[in-house]
């Protein structure tokens, strides 16, 4: 039967896989998230716990989106296993580096999709993962400015009160 549904749809096993595997890594991204909103939370960084909660939320969304895609394409749609996530981080700080680190490889990993729709000719494909591309420059950037939030304000003395207070705002300006 398998094979049969193959050859009634475009979407090739390859493309296929890779999206699968973006769906995995969104849930893990937003997994991800919900464990730095606990870590910001029980340290006192309300805004940035609130911050976090809104970042798993869409990241949830983006999984959601391309799980949903690959359905009406006639692919099948792998519901993911999300294994554990780092719980504790060193440092206020570090929470947000490791935000960046996880959007930089959600986006090289949606530019190796669109590679492959190219070179596979998947144009439906590609033009999908076109909201993904612009939409990880908006990821990249938040991520980029709550760390630049470090250097400008400083942690010394009430810094990073007003570090977690500038966070409101990151996330509302996009």
């Amino acid at each position: 039967m398998r094979d049969l549904l193959r050859a009634r749809t475009s979407l090739k096993e390859e493309i296929e896989i890779l999206l699968n595997n973006q769906v995995k890594m969104e849930a893990e991204a937003s997994a991800k998230y919900l464990a730095m909103a606990s870590w910001c939370d029980r340290n006192g960084f309300k805004n940035s716990a609130a911050y976090f909660l809104k970042q798993s939320d869409e990241e949830r969304g983006h999984m959601l989106k391309i799980f949903n895609y690959i359905m009406t394409v006639g692919g099948t749609a792998v519901s993911p296993e999300v294994p554990a996530v780092k719980q504790e981080f060193a440092s206020f700080r570090s929470v947000f580096e490791s935000a960046l680190q996880s959007e930089i490889s959600v986006t090289q990993s949606i530019n190796r999709i669109v590679t492959q729709s190219r070179r596979e000719e998947d144009y439906a494909t590609e033009n999908f993962m076109q909201w993904f591309v612009n939409e990880q420059i908006e990821e990249e950037d938040n991520a980029r400015r709550a760390i630049e939030l470090f250097d400008v304000i400083g942690e010394e003395g009430t810094g990073r009160y007003h570090i977690d207070k500038a966070i409101l705002k990151i996330s509302s300006e996009n």
